[in-house]
């Protein structure tokens, strides 16, 4: 019995993708029929298409699909959620870490779907700005919470690789709504992110 890979690509998509990266590649020079080169377009047209599968996944429904009724307002809060994106401008990556938080009212859901909601937009071509609002968004609309807050710290490749060329450079975005708009809840969430509590 040997190994096999199991994965899902929609045909008609793959079949374009594959023809337009060939072309591409003669346009920069390369030859596509080249022994390194061969599988190459079929590879890029899958990896573009696991990279922005995030435009066929429901936010809410992942945060639906494990919302449960709890009588807790205390602070909850997911902090260092990989991320990996794709900048809209370029098509460069830019990855770091998503630190989310919510006061509940009446509804909770479970933790892990916080990181998959993170997943669902960072799985699409992005700026990090609107990365960071819309996952805001989702948990407000659907949990209808006290307060939702939302802090991305990311590396952009398309300042390291090009353009300005600038390589330890961060650039953090910030989404605050409800509780988290007044100061003390805001510096409290501010505090436990960067916090080492174990």
């Amino acid at each position: 019995m040997g190994y096999s890979k199991t994965e899902h690509y929609d045909e008609q998509t793959t079949i374009g993708l594959i023809e337009t990266y060939k072309k591409t590649l003669g346009m920069l020079g390369e030859n596509p029929e080249r022994e390194g080169l061969l599988k190459t377009p079929e590879r890029v047209a899958k990896a573009m298409q696991f990279l922005t599968q995030g435009y066929q996944i429901d936010a809410e429904a992942i945060l639906n699909s494990a919302k449960f009724h709890e009588d807790v307002s205390e602070m909850i809060i997911v902090k260092d959620i990989e991320l990996f994106s794709l900048c809209e401008h370029h098509m460069l990556p830019f990855y770091g870490k998503a630190h989310v938080a919510y006061i509940p009212n009446g509804w909770i859901t479970g933790l892990s779907k916080i990181a998959r909601v993170v997943d669902v937009f960072s799985r699409r071509l992005q700026v990090q700005e609107r990365l960071t609002t819309e996952i805001l968004g989702a948990i407000k609309e659907t949990l209808q919470p006290l307060g939702v807050a939302v802090v991305i710290e990311a590396n952009h490749l398309c300042m390291m690789m090009r353009g300005v060329q600038k390589q330890n450079s961060t650039t953090t975005t910030s989404a605050f709504w409800g509780e988290f708009e007044k100061n003390e809840s805001r510096s409290e969430f501010i505090r436990l992110i960067g916090s080492k509590l174990h």
